[in-house]
Parts: C-alpha cells; structure tokens; sequence
C-alpha cells in the first residue's frame, strides 16, 4: 500500500500541464490530419475525448475554412456561417449555446424513411480550470429496415437510447450528455460526465468504442513524462429482460477501467488497457484505488468479476502514414492455444490498420483501411450482467464477437465541400435456433455449444457487405451545420436469408457525434 500511495504522490506532482484545456469530440471516423503530425508528446491521440488547449481544439474542429464577407454581412448569416447561436464571452468565462438539428428524408425501396432531432447544446469554459458542455435532444423517425429491426430486437437505437414505439413503423426517443472537466492544478485533469469514451487510433475500438449509448463516469487522467494514465469508474445499464415499452428500473453494474499510454518517441506509442466489470455486491473498495493490475483484485475478491485486458499501439511510418493496432485478450489457457483445437475459452482479438493523410500530396484527401477480428465469445461472461456491455449493446465493436472484418474510409475536403467513401466486408457466425455459438455477448458462455472446433464463423455463416457515399456541404464549422446527401447499401446474406437493402436521405445536420449505422 506505501507503494501505491508513493506512486500516487509521484503522479499528482508530476502530471503534465492541461492549460485551459477543452474535450475534443471523439475523432475515430475521419481524423484530423494535424492531429497526428503534431510532435508534442503530451498530446496521447489513443485516448478519447482528448484534452487538448482551446486554441488547438477549435483549429482542429473548423478546419480553419474560409469565410467569404458576405457570410458575415449581418447577424442572420453570422448565426448561420460563422457563429454559435449564442456567444457570452470575457476574459474570465466563455459560453456558448446552440441549436443542433438533424433532419433528414430518404427512400427505401418505395418507403418514406426520416428522422427528426431536435438538440440544444451548450460548452464554454471559467477561467483556465474548468471546463464544461451540455446536450439534451428529442427525436423521432422511421429508419431503413435494417435499423428498426436492430431496435425492435435490442430496444435501443444504436448509440442513443431506449426506444419507444412511435406511429405504425416510427421510434420516439430521447437523450442528453453532460462533461464537467476541472484541473486542480496544471498537473491534473479530473472530468465528471455522462457519455462515451473511446480508446484507440481507429474507426473501430476492440478495447472502449462509442458505439454504445452514454454512461455515467468519473475519470482521473494525468501524464508523467512522455506516459499518460487514466483511471476511470462508470456505471453501465442492463436492459435485456425489459420489455420494449417496459419503463422497469434497469438492472445496474459497474466498471472499472485503467489505461496507460506511453510516447515513446514522435513516432512510436503504445499502451496496457485493463478492465473489471462487476455486478452490485454491496460496498467493495477493492476497485477504488487507481492503480494498474487489477487481476490479483479481482482474484482475492473470489474471481467474481470480469476482466478484459488490451495492448493498443500507433507507429508514424512518416507525416502521413500512421500505423495502428489492438489487441485484446478475454481468457485463454495456453496449452490449448498452441493444440490448434479451436478451444472455446480462447477468447481474444485483433485490430490492424493504416491511416494515410494529404494522399497522393492532395491535401485533406484521407484515407483509412482497417482489418478487425475477434474470436467467439470474447466480451461474454458466465453471467449476463457482468458482459461487457451496456444498454443491449457491445462497449466495443458493434458486432460483438466471432467475426472478421475489413473497411475502408476516405474522405476528401475542399474548401467547405466533403465527399465521403465507406465499404465494410464482414464474416461472422450468427446465434440460430436458440443455440449460443459465441457472437452475442449478452448470452452466457455457459450455454456455448461447444467447447472444441470454435472457430470465427461458428454458427450460421453470413456474409455482410456495407457501403455509404456522402456529399455535404458544411454551413458552420461552430457547430458543424451542413447540408447532406447520401446513399447507402447494406446486403447480409446466409443459407436462411438474403437481406439486401438500398437507399438514399437528403437533410440537414449538425453536431460532432457519431451515429453508427454500418452493422
């Protein structure tokens, strides 16, 4: 116990500064190329939402675009082009209040498909300590195929909350965030929030992705040198039993998560990622203290809980090449890894990827390519509540477990025009039958129904196809306002069935959060 109190004391003396600084919206789909060219080691790119100085964040945010006179000629087109709705500012405070609408219209093989958010946002900052933002939205919508059965099965829209039935074949909904930052000295940075954290330098995340709707945390983060580590507790929902218009209090669990990255210099990063989910017990201190290592923890409390373990690492090939991966690691016994015999409880994971900016030396033409594979029944656990999960969604990738996958992603930016490109190919094994072969993590691997011959794949072999184009045209780098155009196919076909779906929306949008909707 010395030990740790002396390490904490080293670590709370030594943190690297967080000058005023702002949380950075979670960057994994198409990231910002000055992000990654920076060679200052006090910025960890790996973990999500970044803090970073208020200067750099809005640079990073507006893409510095151009802003013509007559964008600015009056309060109407301010509002509309170059500002937030409301802006209060002085030396000492700034805040700054906005109208985030996402309304779009679409068509679906002859159906009317739309969606309508209405969203209020408010961030600022007082002084150079603490730090703040705020959404709260209402929304309505009927959505391609596809959509509205994951939401009839699972009760959540993707990412962003519990559904109600809305009109004959419509989804009402509503969600809100919170992020209180506060930096006790220039050593510290100490956040209270109530939304989604990621970790990694991909699209997707095998070890803490966005995907699943917001949680409530407290998160220390600090750095020492070229190290940074972060320690965070959550609390997480478990919905699987709740009827869709059941509004029954929801089963609570809770999360510990510890992460340590490492610059080890401008080009090389790596970090250890530890995770313990547990279900309520009672009081247990065991988790309290933030210091990595928790499997002795878990062990001595009768190895109730469950544990996720992950290396995530970044390599800067040059200025604009960065190579990334992940791994993760659920359980394994060593003997049967190397017997070739497809052992159930090898349970782990792979990520490897590449991003490339300014390609072909066009600037802001970005490209990434991802390969993401994890093995059946990894994120599961011998109980439900303990799974690595929230709100009838995986934490981590959104296909849950046994499957393999390959993306890629390039979007192109000229001026205040983008075009975005996005085509995933997966192979996994489908749950069948009321039979558990390992890809839904909220079934317990205690009903798997084998223990040998556990390969990605097993169950009911499916092949997906995902592929998106955008056009958009953006009115306010403020709040990220743009006027959109996209279509989209989605094709999964098995021996069972060939669901093959197409369609294109049109609408207005705004906000910095991403909506999933390539699963």
């Amino acid at each position: 116990m010395k030990y740790t109190l002396f390490l904490l004391l080293c670590v709370g003396l030594s943190f690297k500064a967080f000058p005023q600084s702002s949380p950075l919206p979670v960057l994994n789909r198409f990231p910002n190329s000055h992000l990654y060219q920076m060679e200052d080691f006090s910025i960890h790119t790996a973990a999500q939402p970044l803090m970073l100085r208020s200067a750099i964040r809005d640079s990073i945010l507006q893409h510095d675009v151009p802003v013509k006179e007559w964008q600015s000629k009056n309060w109407l087109f301010r509002k509309i082009f170059t500002q937030h709705l409301v802006e209060i500012k002085n030396d000492e405070y700034e805040v700054n209040f906005d109208f985030l609408p996402d309304l779009w219209v679409g068509k679906q093989d002859g159906r009317t498909i739309w969606n309508n958010t209405r969203e209020l946002a408010v961030d600022g900052h007082i002084g150079d300590k603490f730090s703040f933002n705020g959404t709260i939205s209402e929304n309505q919508g009927v959505y391609p195929s596809y959509y509205n059965d994951y939401i009839r099965n699972n009760k959540v829209v993707p990412g962003q909350g519990h559904a109600k039935t809305y009109g004959a074949d419509g989804f009402d909904y509503s969600n809100s965030s919170a992020l209180l930052s506060y930096t006790p000295s220039k050593y510290l940075n100490v956040q209270v929030g109530y939304g989604k954290n990621f970790i990694g330098n991909g699209y997707r995340s095998l070890l803490l992705s966005d995907y699943a709707f917001n949680y409530p945390y407290l998160k220390v983060t600090g750095a020492l040198g070229r190290v940074q580590y972060t320690a965070m507790w959550a609390q997480f929902e478990d919905l699987y039993a709740i009827g869709f218009d059941d509004e029954t209090p929801y089963d609570k669990k809770y999360g510990v998560f510890h992460y340590l990255d490492w610059n080890v210099n401008k080009r090389l990063s790596l970090g250890v990622f530890e995770n313990v989910m547990w279900a309520p017990r009672g009081l247990d201190l065991s988790y309290a203290v933030p210091v990595l290592v928790l499997r002795p923890t878990e062990y001595n409390n009768g190895s109730p809980d469950k544990v996720v373990l992950g290396l995530n690492g970044s390599y800067k090939l040059n200025k604009k090449l960065l190579a990334y991966g992940q791994f993760v690691l659920n359980e394994f016994t060593l003997k049967e890894v190397f017997a070739g015999t497809g052992y159930w409880a090898n349970k782990h994971g792979a990520q490897l990827g590449l991003r490339a900016f300014d390609v072909f030396q066009l600037p802001n033409l970005n490209a990434t390519l991802e390969y993401n594979a994890v093995r059946p029944y990894t994120y599961s656990a011998s109980q439900r509540i303990k799974n690595y999960g929230h709100y009838n969604e995986p934490l981590a990738h959104p296909f849950g477990a046994n499957f393999r996958e390959y993306l890629a992603l390039v979007n192109y930016r000229y001026n205040r025009w983008e075009l975005r490109l996005q085509g995933n190919v997966a192979r996994y094994g489908l749950d069948v039958d009321g039979l558990n072969y390992g890809k839904n993590i909220y079934l317990d691997y205690t009903t798997r129904v084998d223990d040998y011959g556990v390969e990605i794949g097993h169950g009911l072999k499916t092949k997906f196809f995902y592929a998106n184009t955008n056009v958009s045209y953006l009115l306010n780098p403020k709040n990220n306002l743009r006027m959109e155009l996209g279509y989209s196919l989605r094709n999964e076909v098995n021996d069972l069935k060939s669901d093959k779906e197409k369609f294109f929306t049109i609408g207005l949008k705004a906000s910095f959060r991403n909506k999933y909707q390539d699963f």
